[in-house]
């Protein structure tokens, strides 16, 4: 099966291959789910020639995690995605507070690849704290595999 119209572009950060002499790429679903994580971190206003691209999460990072805040949250990712993933039906946007008192939201997108009809889900760690002293690998191990 031809996937080739699901996307190709670098992957984020931008990554230089010496041995190939070029940027590393990424293709499919992969790009799907670097293109997610792209838009939920980018501020509206950050790109030149795409100045409302974004979600703008941060002017929620001090927020009190209430009702009236997830449910912006929620919004956000949800109008974020609409109008910038086109190759995807968004499912779901669940928010995992559980980990609320160690500074960490979760969020958990579902969605279905358009044209191939594949579900996938992406988890995406939103800190609410400041993040000087976060143990990567530790908060890697803890989300829940994107397949």
């Amino acid at each position: 099966m031809d996937l080739s119209f699901l996307g190709r572009g670098w992957s984020f950060p931008p990554t230089f291959n010496m041995r190939l002499s070029g940027v590393e790429m990424l293709e499919q679903e992969a790009d799907i789910a670097s293109s997610l994580e792209v838009l939920l971190t980018t501020i509206p206003t950050e790109r030149v020639m795409l100045p409302d691209y974004g979600c703008n999460l941060q002017e929620l990072l001090y927020e009190s995690l209430d009702t009236t805040t997830k449910t912006l949250l929620e919004d956000k990712i949800e109008s974020a995605i609409l109008y910038y993933e086109p190759r995807i039906d968004l499912e779901n946007v669940l928010l995992d507070s559980s980990r609320e008192l160690e500074g960490v939201v979760l969020i958990e997108v579902t969605y279905t690849v358009r044209t191939t009809n594949s579900r996938f889900n992406f988890v995406f760690p939103y800190y609410i704290q400041e993040g000087s002293d976060i143990n990567l690998t530790a908060t890697l191990n803890l989300l829940p595999d994107r397949n």
